[in-house]
C-alpha cells in the first residue's frame, strides 16, 4: 500500500503574502501592439475602451533576468508559494467588469490571494491558488479578476500531453474564427504579457527538456480569442468572461473558436481534431 501524497499546503505554514498595489497609466500604444501582433486592424486613443482580457499587457512583471528560473518564469515571486520544484499552470478565470477601463487614465492595480485549495489529481498532489486582481480608476471599481493558478511539485521532465493529429473536423457554430499563430505571434505574446517561461518561445526547451511535442501556445492568448471573437461577432463589449484550459495546444495545431449567443450571454469554446475542447467559456455582453 502506498503512502498519499503529502499535502503540497504543508510548505505554505509561514507563507501569507500581503496585498500588491501597482499603478500605472493604461498606455494607448500597449493596445495597438497587441492589436498588431494579432493582426487586428484596429487603433485606440486616450478615453477609449479596453476590451477583456486585454488588461493582461498591462501591468507587467518584470524581475531581473537573474532571477529567473531555469524554465523562465521567476524563481520567487509575491504569490509565488514555495514549494519544492514548482511547476505552475494557468487554469483559468473569471473576470468582471462593472464598467470599461479606458485608457490614458491613471489605474490602480490592487492584488491578493482569496483562496488556496490542496486536490489530489492522477499526476499526483496539486495547489489551486486564486488570486484577485481589482483595477480602479477614479476611485471606481472597474473590474474584477479572479485567476486560478494550478501548481505541482515535481523535478521530473519528460513527455507530457501529445500532439492530436487528427483533422479539425467541419464546425456549425453561428460564430467561427481559425487562427494560426506562429512562433512569431508566441514571442511577441509572450512580450506582451511579460511572460518569460521558455515553452512559448523556446523550441529545444519545450521539446527536449520539457517533452512538449512543439511550442506552447498561452493559455491566455486562447481566452482572447474567445473574448475578440464574440466582442466582433456581436458587435457589442463583454463585461463578464468566465473560462477553463482543460488541454494545451501546440504551434501548427489546427484549431477554431467558435461561439453562439444565449440571450445575453454566450457560450465559447476551442476545439481541435473531431471535437476535442481545449477551453470553455461563457461570457455576458454588455
Amino acid at each position: 500500500m502506498t503512502d498519499a501524497p503529502t499535502p503540497l499546503s504543508e510548505h505554505l505554514a509561514a507563507w501569507s503574502p500581503e496585498p500588491l498595489l501597482e499603478t500605472a497609466i493604461l498606455d494607448p500604444a500597449q493596445a495597438d501592439r497587441l492589436a498588431a501582433a494579432l493582426d487586428l486592424d484596429e487603433h485606440r486613443t486616450a478615453g477609449d475602451e479596453l476590451p477583456i482580457p486585454w488588461h493582461w499587457v498591462y501591468f507587467p512583471d518584470w524581475p531581473a533576468t537573474a532571477d529567473l528560473g531555469d524554465d523562465g518564469h521567476p524563481a520567487e515571486g509575491h504569490f509565488l508559494p514555495p514549494i519544492p520544484h514548482r511547476r505552475r499552470m494557468f487554469a483559468g478565470s473569471t473576470i468582471d467588469s462593472a464598467a470599461p477601463l479606458r485608457l490614458g487614465v491613471e489605474t490602480t492595480k490592487r492584488s491578493e490571494i482569496t483562496g488556496i485549495t490542496d486536490k489530489l489529481g492522477r499526476s499526483g498532489a496539486m495547489l489551486f491558488v486564486t488570486v484577485r486582481s481589482q483595477y480602479f480608476q477614479n476611485d471606481d471599481l472597474c473590474l474584477v479578476e479572479d485567476q486560478n493558478i494550478v501548481y505541482r511539485s515535481d523535478a521530473n521532465t519528460g513527455a507530457r500531453t501529445a500532439r492530436d493529429d487528427t483533422p479539425l473536423a467541419a464546425g456549425t457554430a453561428p460564430w467561427s474564427t481559425e487562427p494560426a499563430p506562429s512562433s512569431r505571434t508566441l514571442f511577441r505574446y509572450s512580450a506582451l504579457t511579460s511572460n518569460s517561461h521558455r515553452i512559448h518561445y523556446d523550441h529545444p526547451y519545450a521539446t527536449g527538456v520539457e517533452g512538449y511535442p512543439d511550442l506552447v501556445v498561452h493559455g491566455p492568448l486562447l481566452a482572447t480569442y474567445l473574448a475578440d471573437l464574440a466582442r466582433t461577432a456581436s458587435g457589442r463589449p463583454l463585461r463578464r468572461l468566465q473560462f477553463r484550459l482543460t488541454r494545451p495546444l501546440f504551434l501548427g495545431d489546427r484549431f477554431r473558436v467558435e461561439g453562439e449567443p444565449a440571450g445575453e450571454d454566450v457560450a465559447l469554446r476551442i476545439v481541435s481534431g473531431d471535437g476535442t475542447e481545449h477551453v470553455t467559456a461563457t461570457g455576458a455582453l454588455r
